[in-house]
């Protein structure tokens, strides 16, 4: 590369190469010229053709001077035509770049507040999540005062109790159950069904052999398995046989008690491995239910109650009919003694129709009586006076 006059021009550009050719031949002009004053001693007859190519060498160089002055004038036009393609360039870049730049800030923009809503709405999920959170920690609060309940013997029968309440009260009427009544042996009974007889007054009785089916669920071993049938039967024979001899009183309740299970799953325990001891409570005329079954044998209960209630309300019905029946009759013979009535007051009605009739046709005639056709010797039909008058 060489710099002239502000332009740069590479080594391999034509008009370079021009100029180098250019200075080559003016060096070796300049050679010649030293070659020929050297040998200036030589004959005149040889430096004429000498001073004539030279004269042709001054034209050529004189046409290679103007025609690198063209080409100088074509370089800076192209110089010229570059600056402008170069500014051009730049402005359309710049323009590019503002375009690029507006774009970018506005998907930051938009980014920013599609990130200021997911991180609102990752808030309100974290919200979410925390009230979750306080809600599971309750809930476990909960299940260990559950736990803690059902450990104790009485809590546990109090939390049966309240299960067995709930579902009778909601199954039945309240005037159709009575809760902690006695008996007349002393017994308290936890809920006294009032059926009709038959079958007559039928007990429920909560009872929860929690014990024995924790230890049942929590066995390892066959011999803890066999240790907790054993303790779970005995429990519940134990429970049959008091509901058995407390609640089933002859001429006074149904031949037979329920013993309520507040857990479907020692129900469902016992139905599925313990089936003699559903027989033998069966034998003992207790039945043994659930807070499901319990429910499907009120709504039995609430129908025949419904039953007997309609047979009672059949009786005063027929009563009532009776008395209607009866009613009606008095009404007939009053409707009857004022047909009477209406027919004599009728008969009066035609009675004096007629004797209007009467009236008026004599009232017309006297309107129409003519007192000079009476005859003289026709004797006055005066009314006397009374003596002294």
């Amino acid at each position: 590369m060489i710099e002239i006059g502000g332009q740069t021009y590479a080594f391999d550009d034509p008009a370079v190469i021009a100029v180098l050719a250019f200075a080559g031949l003016l060096l070796l002009v300049v050679v010649l010229l030293f070659v020929v004053l050297g040998r200036s001693r030589r004959s005149v007859d040889l430096m004429r053709p000498l001073i004539g190519q030279m004269g042709v060498l001054g034209q050529e160089v004189r046409s290679l001077s103007e025609g690198q002055h063209q080409l100088a004038g074509g370089l800076s036009h192209v110089s010229e035509a570059q600056a402008a393609s170069q500014a051009s360039m730049l402005k359309l870049m710049e323009t590019r770049l503002a375009e690029v730049s507006a774009r970018m800030n506005e998907n930051l923009q938009g980014s920013a507040t599609r990130t200021a809503r997911s991180l609102g709405e990752l808030q309100q999920r974290l919200e979410t999540i925390d009230k979750a959170q306080e809600n599971i920690e309750k809930l476990s609060g909960d299940v260990l005062s559950l736990q803690d309940i059902l450990s104790n013997k009485q809590t546990r029968g109090a939390f049966g109790e309240i299960q067995l309440n709930d579902i009778v009260s909601k199954a039945l009427p309240t005037d159709s159950y009575s809760l902690q009544a006695t008996l007349s042996n002393g017994k308290r009974a936890d809920c006294l069904i009032h059926l009709p007889n038959p079958p007559g007054p039928i007990v429920i009785d909560s009872k929860f052999p929690l014990e024995a089916y924790e230890a049942l669920r929590a066995a390892d071993t066959q011999w803890e398995t066999n240790e907790a049938q054993k303790a779970l039967r005995t429990a519940v024979r134990a429970h049959i046989k008091a509901i058995s001899e407390r609640y089933i009183i002859e001429g006074e309740t149904a031949d037979g008690a329920l013993m309520f299970l507040p857990s479907e799953a020692v129900y469902a325990e016992l139905h599925a491995n313990f089936g003699d001891l559903v027989r033998e409570g069966f034998t003992a005329r207790v039945w043994i239910v659930s807070p499901t079954t319990c429910m499907a044998t009120l709504n039995t209960m609430r129908a025949i109650l419904k039953d007997a209630r309609m047979r009672e309300q059949a009786g005063a019905i027929r009563k009532t009919l009776r008395l209607l029946h009866r009613d009606v009759e008095i009404v007939a013979e009053r409707v009857g003694k004022l047909n009477t009535h209406f027919n004599q007051a009728r008969d009066d009605l035609e009675g004096l129709n007629t004797a209007a009739d009467r009236a008026g046709k004599r009232a017309a005639r006297l309107d129409n009586f003519d007192f000079e056709e009476l005859e003289a010797d026709a004797e006055p039909r005066v009314v006397p006076l009374k003596p002294g008058s």
